[in-house]
């Protein structure tokens, strides 16, 4: 394990600046805990800002570590991240683990006063998840879970236009987000850890209750396993089908496959229109644009374009907020409230797929009499 600190840590560990006669900290010293897919999306979008010293990354696998230290330049690298949270220097760590380890990591991080981003879902049971939201209710330490596309532009300004009134009340949503699996052994240790309904569909429940302002009260699903080389007990496409308390019904389907197509649906009908999102790598043309938000009226019978420069997967705009909770005690977005609200309807979807509930018909009830 490496932990020397360069000549800038000894020199400059943490600077200050003033605002409005106050003195707020301008860096924070940061340590990634997961060297995979998702912790390399956080770091390579905050490790070179102003106000981000990448003290350490930590991995199990150590290669993966050095490789990260070397590629971002922190100044440290390590197998545990034990030794860091004793450090008074460290002030953020990023959780970008397996969900397995989620509760474990942020539990020893409040304990030792670090504030924190982790990725959801916030557990593998309900019990974790209950866990979870307690300890960050009865910590006076920031933590914000990674929904991210609540700092996604596009997503901002589809909240904005259906909370301005245009297309009256939500009546459905339809969303879809399957992906075609080129690197079968990554997503196969994905699906051990957690199903693509759990993992992703914590997104896209909390979009429905975001962008409608209603829970939802009913929740029902359906999975299968549509890969056979998988572990028993572990399906890889699934759908939710749900109720929100204004009436409001929606499904959202996902599925992780060699066989799949990819496909991406965003869509809210109201009733005095539609919005839909079109991502820009889905357009088939202009997608310098960014993303392209289609808004449909019925009384007019015209449709509006709106482009929106964003960033899918905007880090830095989590960090940002963390940083703002930090220093100014604003709210986190999603606060944990929303984030254990649409963990549980994700969790209640995958109890019922698991529970494989149909009805039967017999085979008389099909012929007409």
């Amino acid at each position: 394990m490496d932990l020397s600190c360069t000549l800038r840590t000894a020199l400059c560990r943490i600077k200050y600046f003033y605002k409005d006669g106050e003195k707020m900290r301008k860096e924070y010293g940061v340590v990634l805990v997961g060297c995979g897919h998702i912790g390399r999306q956080h770091i390579q979008d905050i490790y070179y800002k102003e106000q981000i010293h990448l003290i350490g990354v930590v991995d199990v696998d150590a290669e993966r570590a050095q490789e990260f230290c070397s590629m971002y330049n922190a100044d440290s690298w390590s197998v545990d991240y034990h030794d860091y949270l004793v450090r008074s220097d460290v002030n953020i760590v990023i959780v970008a683990t397996y969900v397995n380890t989620h509760l474990s990591i942020v539990k020893d991080c409040l304990f030792n006063k670090k504030h924190v981003i982790c990725e959801k879902p916030i557990g593998r049971t309900m019990q974790e998840g209950k866990e979870f939201a307690n300890l960050v209710k009865a910590s006076d330490c920031k933590v914000l879970v990674a929904h991210v596309l609540r700092h996604n532009r596009t997503y901002q300004k589809v909240a904005e236009v259906i909370q301005s009134g245009i297309i009256g009340n939500i009546t459905l949503i339809r969303m879809v987000q399957n992906h075609h699996c080129k690197d079968w052994d990554r997503y196969k240790k994905l699906l051990t850890d957690c199903s693509p309904i759990v993992d992703c569909g914590v997104h896209y429940i909390d979009v429905m209750q975001w962008f409608t302002g209603t829970p939802v009260t009913k929740v029902s699903g359906f999975g299968s396993m549509i890969d056979r080389d998988l572990p028993e007990g572990v399906y890889n496409y699934g759908m939710i089908n749900v109720q929100l308390q204004n009436g409001c019904i929606g499904y959202y389907e996902a599925g992780w496959s060699r066989n799949l197509a990819s496909s991406n649906l965003k869509e809210f009908i109201g009733v005095k229109g539609r919005i839909s999102i079109i991502l820009n790598a889905n357009r088939y043309k202009d997608i310098e644009e960014g993303d392209l938000i289609e808004l449909y009226l019925n009384e007019s019978n015209e449709y509006k374009t709106i482009n929106c420069k964003s960033e899918y997967k905007n880090m830095w705009g989590q960090m940002k907020k963390l940083i703002e909770m930090i220093e100014t005690n604003a709210p986190a977005v999603p606060t944990i409230d929303e984030v254990f609200s649409a963990f549980r309807v994700v969790m209640c979807a995958d109890s019922e797929i698991r529970k494989k509930g149909f009805a039967n018909i017999q085979e008389s009830e099909l012929l007409l009499k």
